[in-house]
Order: structure tokens, then C-alpha cells, then sequence
């Protein structure tokens, strides 16, 4: 987005949170992302956050994150960023390697992944996460290590290694179909990812969900929340986001473009039903309803209680501290344990460092 559109929309998000129905509600933690929020004119930025105060009074301790491309790092806005209150940036590093950043199309190069990160700490962050991705097509095994060096090298407070997946409609997924994309084979993607495992618990790296690595205390609060199923509101056009039914059309959650999402703690007295919805993706159709004062959102899913049960699972299982044995079957537990994907302790199971390479085949048997 450029020029008046992404003012428009700007404008167009402030108006959303101050009437959003969930006004009022404190946030555990607040993310932009989903894009490049840092694209944005610093004014446009911190008037956004500025609005999610406002409507949604921060917890103590509360995390504030923003996603950032390495390749529009500004010391300036940076610092202005922080002096409002973000106290976690998130670099879309992806590689190391100018070549893999132009088979990426990515904007940024490698070298302006370690300024970025100076210039962040210059800003005053202290919680700082780099995401990378492997079996990337054409690598091999000593760039993925080069990559996991230089990565660990710059002495980030988290990482989120990620494999490549192919998405329909892009351009990866047209050129995969003509055969035109050489990625790594299936044994050479597990050796990468057992690196990671290997090598970022040397250097102190806790993994607590099967992407994600933090030093102790540095886990992203933000990511858990949805793990765990909790209520988030967000805004922004594309948003998705899951809250109890009655207040879930016309508020907005996490947008492909733009988001400033906040998982909302649950009250007492909170109904079992959720609904989650999406918000119109288009930016101009997005801005044309709030400005009209209709809903932002175009449609919505009751999330019923066998819906929450899949989800519960599949999530579940993503992070180590597993999930509750109530409800499960015992005869598909004891399927998937005897193969070796999972430990059952102390009413919990857990993934087992090999069941981390079958999370989806254990989740389809618990299901």
C-alpha cells in the first residue's frame, strides 16, 4: 500500500479499535505484524498503538511486538517505536544468503539483517526474534548451518526456524508445478531440522514449540496465546480473530497487511461459544465499511465444541508442555506411544523428539 491509501486505511484501523466491541478489555499482549508494519509513516504507526492502549489498557508486563523487514530498518522510527512502548521486534531475516533472498523475492539482503538488528538494539530492545526458513530450494546442508551461524552470531533472544511450504496461488506453487523447483529431499529437510534441535540447545536455546527457540524467559508471549486457544481481538483489512459469540462481528483480528492483535483474557462469566470471523481483505473495500460504520468482518464460524477439540489438539501438541489426557481415547494414546511419537506422564502427553516429525499423524489418531 502506498500513498493515500495507506493513510486511508491507517485512519481507517484507529476507527475500528475505538469502537470495537471488545473496548475495554486488558491486553496480555499486543502484536503488529503479518506483514510490514514499519512500512508505515512513524506517525501512522504510533497512532495505532496509541488507539490499542487506549481501548485495550496493557496487563503488567505486557509483551508489545512489532514485525520489521530487515530491508526498512530505521534508527529513527526505531527509537520512537520504543520510546511508545514496543519492547519486542520481530526481523523477517528468511537467509543469510543473497541467493536465497532473491529466489525468496524478497526485498531486503543479507547485509542489512545485522545492521537492522544494530539498529534495534540502539533502540533500546532487548527482545529481539529472527525468523528463518530452510529446506529453501537449491540448499544444502553447510548453507543451512551457515545461516544457524551467523543467526546464532548476532545473539537474538529468539528464533523461529521455519520449513518452506508451498502455498497455493504464488508463484513458488506454479513453478513447483512445471518442475522448476529443486528443493531438498525428505531425509535431507529432517537433518535440517535435527541441526536446529542440536545445535541451538548448545547455545542455550530453549524449544517450546516445535518452530520456535527462546532463551529462558523469552518465549513469545503473543504466539502462545493462540496455542493455548485464548480470545484475540485484532484490526485491520484481511483480519482474523476468535471471541465470544455476540461480540465477534464487527471487531477484527490478526491482518495479512497490517494487525495490532491482542489476545484478551477470558472473563469469569465468559459463554463457551466463540465465534472466529475474518475482515474484509481488499484495503479500499475494508476502509469503505468502517468509514460506513458496518462491519469490517464479511464472514464468520461458530467454533463448536468438536471444532475446540480438534484445535485443542492440534495446537496443543505443537508446544512442549503438551496436552491434557482427559477426553483423549486410551487406545489411540497407547497407538502412538508404542510407535514412539509421544510420551503420557502425569495426565499430559507430550510430543517425543521423533513424534516432532509426525505432529500431524499424531494429531489425526488423538482426534
Amino acid at each position: 500500500m502506498q500513498g493515500e491509501i495507506m493513510q486511508r486505511t491507517a485512519r481507517a484501523i484507529v476507527a475500528e479499535i475505538e469502537r470495537s466491541p471488545f473496548r475495554g478489555r486488558p491486553a496480555k499482549t499486543i502484536f503488529f505484524g503479518g506483514g510490514t508494519p514499519t512500512f508505515l509513516e512513524e506517525g501512522q504507526l504510533l497512532r495505532i498503538l496509541e488507539a490499542v492502549i487506549e481501548s485495550h489498557p496493557p496487563l503488567e508486563g505486557c509483551e508489545i511486538s512489532c514485525e520489521s523487514n530487515p530491508g526498512t530498518a530505521d534508527a529513527a522510527k526505531y527509537g520512537a517505536m520504543r520510546k511508545a512502548g514496543f519492547n519486542r521486534i520481530s526481523l523477517g531475516a528468511q537467509s543469510f544468503l543473497d541467493e536465497d533472498l532473491i529466489r525468496l523475492e524478497r526485498v531486503h539482503r543479507a547485509g542489512e539483517i545485522g545492521r537492522a538488528v544494530c539498529l534495534a538494539r540502539d533502540a533500546g530492545f532487548e527482545n529481539l526474534n529472527l525468523d528463518l526458513m530452510f529446506a529453501l530450494p537449491h540448499q544444502r546442508m553447510a548453507a543451512w548451518r551457515r545461516n544457524l551461524d551467523r543467526a546464532i552470531e548476532l545473539r537474538p533472544e529468539h528464533l523461529s526456524l521455519y520449513c518452506l511450504t508451498i502455498e497455493p496461488n504464488t508463484s513458488f506453487y506454479k513453478k513447483h508445478l512445471r518442475g522448476q523447483l529443486h528443493l531438498p529431499d525428505d531425509e535431507t529437510q529432517v537433518a535440517m531440522y535435527e541441526e536446529c534441535l542440536d545445535r541451538l540447545a548448545a547455545e542455550g536455546f530453549q524449544q517450546y514449540e516445535i518452530s520456535n527457540f527462546a532463551k529462558p524467559g523469552r518465549e513469545c508471549a503473543h504466539n502462545l496465546c493462540y496455542w493455548h486457544g485464548e480470545e484475540y481481538a485484532g484490526y485491520g483489512p484481511g483480519a482474523v480473530g476468535c471471541g465470544m459469540a455476540g461480540l465477534a462481528m464487527g471487531a477484527a483480528g490478526g491482518s495479512p497487511v497490517l494487525s495490532a492483535s491482542g489476545p484478551i483474557r477470558p472473563s469469569a462469566d465468559s459463554p463457551i461459544r466463540l465465534i472466529r470471523y475474518t475482515n474484509l481483505k481488499h484495503p479500499e473495500r475494508y476502509c469503505a465499511a468502517v468509514e460506513a460504520g458496518e462491519p469490517a468482518a464479511f464472514e464468520s464460524e461458530e467454533l463448536d465444541d468438536a471444532t475446540q477439540r480438534v484445535e485443542r489438539i492440534m495446537l496443543g501438541l505443537r508446544i512442549n508442555e503438551g496436552i491434557s489426557v482427559d477426553g483423549l481415547d486410551a487406545a489411540a494414546v497407547a497407538k502412538v506411544r508404542d510407535r514412539g511419537w509421544i510420551v503420557a506422564e502425569n495426565g499430559v502427553v507430550r510430543l517425543t523428539r521423533a513424534g516432532l516429525h509426525f505432529c500431524s499423524e499424531v494429531a489425526l489418531e488423538l482426534m
